[in-house]
């Protein structure tokens, strides 16, 4: 019998990837470990940069109207999630990573790039310097309450972790003693490492995108 997947990341997309699980026939567990909400910001002048750095589609549900003001910079962004949801609301698209961050600013920088804007949350991996000319805070992933009850059901289940961030919080509601019986599907190695030890197993998808990332959790579900 195949093992339930759960679903850590917060809403809208926790119940996106519930149900891609639940349409390739597999029992999904809605967990989400934070939820996302706006920060009042507002944005810089565009003619300071020559680029926009966007590492989630987050940065754009909770932007707001100010981001308006920045759809002439072209968008370097981290996974094809993030760069569709850049498309949604205006922005040209020049450079898609499909890695981490450090990877995408690297890439951006090869390029030309020289004075960047990057738009992410109160906790992030990005931040001022390099190529990196302002940082603004536009959303924050507060943690939630997560019931023992509700950590238990993980048991014998494997779960999605799509951040470092999440695999540290996963870490904390679940206790040494019980990983033994939760195996990981990584977004990347960073989230993996961040999870700590003690886990049944541990898989890092090939790629940092939902895709991957379920086509990971359904293999280590048979």
């Amino acid at each position: 019998m195949s093992r339930p997947i759960a679903v850590l990341r917060p809403e809208p997309g926790n119940r996106v990837t519930a149900a891609a699980i639940e349409a390739a026939g597999r029992t999904a567990i809605r967990l989400p470990l934070f939820a996302a909400r706006p920060l009042a910001w507002h944005a810089p002048d565009p003619a300071d940069f020559d680029a926009l750095i966007l590492t989630s589609a987050n940065a754009l549900r909770h932007g707001g109207p100010q981001l308006a003001r920045l759809t002439r910079l072209p968008v370097h962004a981290v996974g094809a999630v993030t760069a569709e949801a850049a498309l949604r609301h205006g922005f040209t698209v020049a450079c898609i990573g499909d890695s981490d961050a450090a990877a995408l600013l690297a890439q951006t920088e090869a390029v030309g790039v020289r004075r960047a804007l990057h738009l992410g949350g109160r906790e992030r991996t990005i931040e001022r310097g390099g190529i990196v000319a302002e940082v603004a805070a536009v959303y924050a992933s507060d943690a939630l309450p997560v019931a023992p009850e509700a950590a238990a059901r993980l048991a014998g289940a494997v779960a999605l972790v799509q951040s470092a961030r999440a695999a540290a919080r996963l870490a904390e509601i679940v206790a040494p003693r019980d990983r033994a019986r939760i195996a990981l599907a990584a977004i990347g190695a960073r989230a993996a490492a961040a999870a700590g030890s003690g886990w049944e197993a541990v898989r890092v998808a090939p790629a940092p995108s939902s895709e991957a990332l379920i086509d990971t959790a359904l293999a280590l579900a048979d």
